[in-house]
């Protein structure tokens, strides 16, 4: 192992007491709408399921998140986070994690790349069995710089788009060589985290930022998945007119039959107000857009990494660069048009400036997701190879009825005929 020197959060504040303080605070009244991860926890600290674990996370630190780390250490696991978006961490949630007996955070807001990575080799160097992250750069460090590691880890979790997109990437070489559930792609994920998350949160973020209405707005939006879906339904809710571009003709048409105008990035980019990607691939948006964009148009990415808008171009092409509000980069060109960047075209509902992420209530079904999905690899790790697994169909039914409970919603079930009827072939009409 490397012994990396990067310290943990604590070192990098001149007041940490007081930043443990606030950021307790915050973790306090989000806990306080995170039935789901309340009623895991009682079971975690009751029973102690993770005893003799290790965790290495690489998540976004702030006070949802936080709720989970905490709810891992309670059920008796060792735990070392670090971030996974340099401008996503809250520097005070992250000291009052680090103040957990059981829990070390290496996450600070702002770092640069080298510092970032070498917070990421901090957590590795605890050495960990289990690995939870969002975006895969962590299971990614393990197997470039660390294979030593693999034969004792248990499995992983990964809770985003991006990362299991790689995941699957790996697993089709044949270079993914220890199990990692695919929380991402769970309904108890996509269905709610990333529709009614990203579109809310997203929309939010942009709003608060810049201070300016959607209504009336042509509001382009990259991508017709589960997270263009939430930002197309709520940018349209709040009367803005919603172009959507596509590269799979299905999704196009989906786009269509919705309601909303489809057409090429090179079209949109000639009347788009407000640009939002959200297809977690890179140049999206690049030099032959930006020429043709209006003044004072806004560019925000909602994808997980800050590839999706070429900066670089748009830095070639600009004669002046400024910040026009704090979150916001103005780039001006030589024509005297301004094409206004929000948090880097890092993720937006996370590194604006008072950006908070996704709702509480929806970060808790994504929770307790993972928190599930840790406790069987620790109970069941051996019943899973290499490679990428689809989280188990009973475990995202246990989180939904814990939440449906919460929420005083009975439903139905189905009687043993129903049941039999539906598991058999030889019933016709």
């Amino acid at each position: 192992m490397s012994q990396t020197a990067y310290p943990p959060i604590s070192e990098h504040l001149d007041d940490p007491e007081s930043a443990r303080e606030e950021g307790r605070r915050k973790m306090d009244w989000a806990f306080q709408h995170m039935p789901i991860l309340t009623e895991l926890q009682k079971g975690f600290e009751d029973e102690k399921p993770l005893s003799g674990q290790s965790i290495g996370m690489a998540m976004h630190v702030e006070a949802k998140t936080a709720n989970l780390v905490e709810t891992l250490a309670d059920g008796g696991a060792e735990i070392a986070i670090t971030g996974c978006n340099p401008l996503s961490t809250h520097d005070d949630v992250s000291a009052a994690l680090d103040s957990h007996e059981n829990i070390t955070s290496y996450a600070v807001r702002g770092v640069d790349d080298e510092e970032y990575y070498a917070a990421i080799e901090a957590v590795i160097d605890h050495e960990p069995t289990i690995t939870v992250d969002d975006g895969m750069d962590m299971v990614a460090a393990i197997h470039d710089d660390y294979p030593e590691l693999i034969d004792s880890i248990v499995g992983g979790c990964e809770e985003t788009t991006t990362g299991v997109h790689r995941l699957r990437a790996m697993d089709a070489d044949g270079a993914l060589n220890y199990p990692v559930f695919a929380v991402n792609d769970t309904p108890m994920k996509r269905l709610f985290d990333n529709v009614h998350g990203t579109g809310e949160s997203s929309l939010a973020s942009i709003a608060m930022t810049t201070n300016l209405s959607w209504a009336g707005k042509d509001v382009v939006v990259a991508g017709y998945g589960y997270c263009g879906k939430g930002v197309a339904q709520k940018a349209s809710g709040q009367n803005a007119n919603v172009i959507v571009t596509e590269v799979e003709p299905r999704r196009a048409l989906e786009a269509h039959m919705e309601g909303y105008e489809v057409m090429p990035m090179a079209e949109a980019a000639e009347v788009g107000d407000v640009f939002l990607t959200t297809t977690g691939n890179r140049d999206v948006i690049v030099k032959e857009h930006f020429e043709t964009m209006g003044d004072g148009v806004l560019l925000a990415n909602a994808g997980h990494f800050d590839i999706e808008i070429d900066l670089d171009a748009l830095d070639d092409l600009a004669v002046d660069r400024y910040e026009a509000r704090e979150g916001v980069e103005a780039y001006e060109m030589d024509d005297g048009r301004r094409l206004n960047v929000i948090a880097e075209g890092r993720l937006v509902n996370l590194a604006a400036p008072i950006a908070l992420g996704h709702p509480v209530e929806v970060m808790d079904q994504s929770f307790g997701v993972q928190a599930a999905c840790v406790r069987e690899l620790v109970e069941n790790g051996e019943s899973y190879g290499p490679g990428v697994h689809d989280v188990p169909d009973e475990l995202d039914e246990e989180i939904a009825e814990i939440k449906l409970a919460a929420e005083g919603v009975e439903f139905d079930s189905l009687t043993e005929t129903q049941r039999e009827y539906m598991g058999s072939w030889e019933h016709g009409t």
